[in-house]
């Protein structure tokens, strides 16, 4: 499967306008937001688990790293309430599961493969909130006040994902769990709606992909 493999192109996907998907594991589904290859695939996907499912042990041949939008996600290292961003590099592995439900934001097959930096951190705070920077990318939250006018350089590209609030770029309105991905050489151009937004933001990690 391809879906928004061009990453010379921008692309985007809106929450409310995307269907659930079922995934081979029962009581889990997902809206992709981009992705390259089958059920082992370099993707990007919101995953809806459902009160008690699980998914299969594995191991993160390309890292893996996801928000916690909802509910609790859960294995062996503990339990990761709403508001909570993991990074779980190459070689390492576990056995997710949620006993309450979760929904999330993941992100599989990305990473650099030497990488063996591990982050559980809240993404709790005000103004920017960093959550990983290395050679590769910048990951961060940032929070944009009412009517604030935003303006990124993006030589590397950049994600741009709505936790709460919107804002309009290109005359397009992102609402509440929508992603945005401009391509390496953008220039990111916002504008918060009417009660701010507060966005989950990935920068300088496309270059490889053009």
């Amino acid at each position: 499967m391809r879906l928004n493999a061009d990453f010379t192109q921008r692309a985007s996907v809106h929450f409310d306008q995307t269907d659930w998907v079922p995934s081979p594991a029962a009581g889990v589904e997902r809206k992709m937001l981009d992705r390259i290859g089958d059920e082992v695939a370099r993707a990007t996907s919101i995953v809806r688990f459902a009160p008690g499912s699980a998914f299969s042990a594995h191991t993160h041949d390309g890292g893996e790293e996801y928000l916690v939008l909802d509910g609790v996600f859960q294995d062996e290292l503990g339990d990761f309430p709403k508001g909570t961003y993991v990074r779980n590099p190459p070689t390492s592995s576990h056995t997710p599961a949620t006993e309450p439900g979760a929904i999330i934001l993941v992100k599989l097959h990305q990473f650099d493969p030497d990488e063996r930096t591990v982050v559980r951190k809240s993404m709790d705070g005000a103004g920017i909130v960093p959550l990983h920077q290395d050679a590769h990318e910048d990951v961060r939250i940032e929070n944009w006040a009412p009517g604030a006018s935003v303006s990124i350089d993006a030589p590397g590209g950049i994600e741009v994902f709505v936790l709460d609030g919107s804002f309009v770029e290109a005359t397009e309105e992102f609402a509440t769990w929508s992603w945005l991905r401009l391509p390496p050489g953008s220039q990111l151009l916002t504008t918060a709606g009417v009660a701010g937004a507060r966005v989950w933001i990935k920068s300088g990690h496309l270059l490889g992909m053009i």
